[in-house]
């Protein structure tokens, strides 16, 4: 594992360990598909919750939040799909949500984007 790869897996775990303390229960970690990736998927009351999980150290390229752009957007919404799909749960309410971590502070993003 590269350096970066134990630093963002370190920014996966601390984001995974505020939501639990948020109420949330972790349902799966990291799930691939061709075209996307799943950092997080949640449960929060009877609501799916698909968390992108973002880490920056410096501010040289807008920080944590600049990262998460509609390309980005469109791969997490296109894994989401396919991950409803392979559950079962085509009907289940669901939101995006995105948690932050710049420079060491994390930020929870409740509804960060959707899927229109």
């Amino acid at each position: 594992m590269t350096s970066q790869q134990k630093t963002g897996a370190a920014g996966e775990a601390a984001a995974a360990a505020y939501l639990q303390q948020q109420g949330l229960t972790i349902v799966a970690r990291n799930f691939r598909v061709r075209g996307g990736e799943l950092d997080l998927i949640c449960k929060e009351k009877n609501v799916i919750v698909f968390i992108e999980v973002r880490l920056r150290n410096h501010m040289g390229y807008g920080g944590a939040a600049a990262s998460i752009n509609v390309s980005k957007q469109r791969r997490v919404i296109l894994a989401a799909q396919h991950w409803l799909t392979q559950n079962h749960l085509h009907d289940a309410p669901c939101r995006f949500d995105c948690v932050l971590i710049d420079n060491g502070q994390l930020e929870w993003i409740r509804d960060a984007f959707t899927t229109d």
